[in-house]
């Protein structure tokens, strides 16, 4: 292959990779605030891919996966179409009522994924995505009964820049590693009812966009057990992240770290046409105090929001089943599908607080395709549908904001493209 085709997917590599690092990563949440999957095939099989990498965005999932890709550039993107909102209940302060977060509906989630082999034992790669976030948007904010004016906007994003390195230990076992470089982006305005709850009431609503960046670390490993079978492992470690202008809304003086999470994953290929992959993901959200805590904190003395054990989401751990089904139609065509289950993150006495994140999803289906133009080539979509959940408070609303119950509902839908250069 000639010196000048090596050196043009390096050039669309490194503009693709500023781009994307220029456009805000919006998304949205499905599997908690986590993306279901990271890669457009990856998503198309319900997100599998701890022991079946498909393309560069492997190391998002499993930096082992770097090995098995071959050199490649994927770049993709996801239209993200979520419908959220909340209903407010037998309350004696006046917040009854039907509350739309549909405000904004459309996000657009960019992905751009490298990998490289150097030699027989060693590959590298990098992976450009966006891990998770949530958005919700309420032209009628549910609070205005307390004097909120106008909207009521949260918005959540976190981008990740992964390289990953992975090295071959046995010609069936590879190790890999990856940096977790996360920067993420925080505002929120109209929730002004919740400073007289603050340890710092100045730091709680409207302080436009603050940002937080750090790093992290994912190990994996894969191993081919039989010539049918193949496992792997992944553990990602938590990462520090703190919003100063948030400094009174989030425990620990506006900390928000990323939670560590690890999974196992099982690949079967019973014939050369079909594959099957299982994989298991435990997100650890309630280690996260912002995330974990309950509102109920908030009555206990000292433990206003913002205090160092602050109130907040009330979530629960997700744990999350993936299944997917891989099947090569033939030379040219791939075909894809996926079902997967999560555990619901927020039990019922946490949905006040929860209808500016109601990340209540717990079921998914996807399907995708595939389509090999030449050797070099490929085109992949792929369409995910995230099912309507409503988890209906008991006992959610607090005294002081009148009794009552907050029921909170989500269902969304992605669609996603990627184009794919083998070389």
């Amino acid at each position: 292959m000639s010196q000048q085709f090596n050196a043009s997917p390096v050039r669309l590599a490194a503009l693709t990779l500023l781009s994307l690092m220029a456009l805000p990563q919006l998304s949205h949440a499905t599997n908690g605030y986590f993306s279901h999957g990271y890669g457009v095939k990856s998503q198309a099989a319900a997100g599998v891919g701890i022991a079946l990498p498909q393309d560069g965005l492997t190391a998002a999932t499993n930096p082992a996966g770097t090995a098995f890709t071959g050199n490649r550039l994927d770049v993709g993107v996801n239209l993200f179409n979520p419908s959220r909102g909340a209903e407010i209940k037998g309350n004696q302060a006046g917040l009854d009522g039907n509350y739309s977060g549909d405000g904004r509906d459309l996000f657009l989630i960019p992905e751009f994924g490298y990998t490289r082999q150097l030699n027989e034992q060693l590959s590298v790669g990098i992976a450009v995505f966006g891990n998770g976030g949530m958005n919700t948007t309420y032209d009628k904010s549910p609070f205005s009964a307390f004097g909120v004016q106008g909207k009521t906007v949260m918005n959540l994003e976190q981008l990740f820049i992964s390289p990953s390195a992975a090295w071959k230990v046995t010609p069936d076992h590879v190790v890999g590693a990856a940096l977790n470089i996360a920067h993420q982006r925080f505002s929120i305005r109209g929730i002004e009812p919740f400073q007289g709850a603050s340890s710092s009431p100045n730091d709680v609503s409207n302080r436009g966009t603050d940002s937080s960046t750090n790093v992290g670390v994912r190990l994996g490993w894969i191993g081919q057990i039989l010539p049918e079978w193949r496992l792997g492992a992944t553990w990602s470690s938590k990462i520090d992240g703190k919003f100063d202008k948030y400094k009174g809304l989030f425990a620990e003086q506006g900390g928000f770290d990323i939670p560590a999470n690890y999974g196992l994953g099982v690949a079967w290929q019973p014939s050369k046409a079909w594959t099957i992959g299982l994989d298991y993901q435990l997100i650890q959200l309630s280690d996260v105090k912002a995330v974990g805590n309950p509102v109920s904190k908030l009555t206990v003395e000292g433990n206003l929001l913002g205090s160092p054990d602050g109130g907040g989401f009330g979530w629960k751990d997700v744990t999350v089943y993936k299944l997917g089904v891989i099947h090569e139609l033939n030379s040219a065509w791939t075909l894809r599908a996926g079902v997967s289950h999560a555990t619901q993150p927020i039990p019922s006495s946490e949905t006040f607080f929860n209808i500016l994140a109601p990340g209540v999803v717990q079921n998914h289906l996807t399907a995708g395709f595939t389509w090999k133009a030449d050797q070099h080539s490929e085109w992949s979509a792929h369409y995910s549908h995230g099912f309507s959940k409503t988890v209906n408070g008991h006992g959610s609303v607090p005294g002081s904001f009148g009794y009552g119950d907050a029921n909170v509902h989500l269902k969304e839908n992605i669609v996603g493209m990627a184009y794919g250069w083998k070389f």
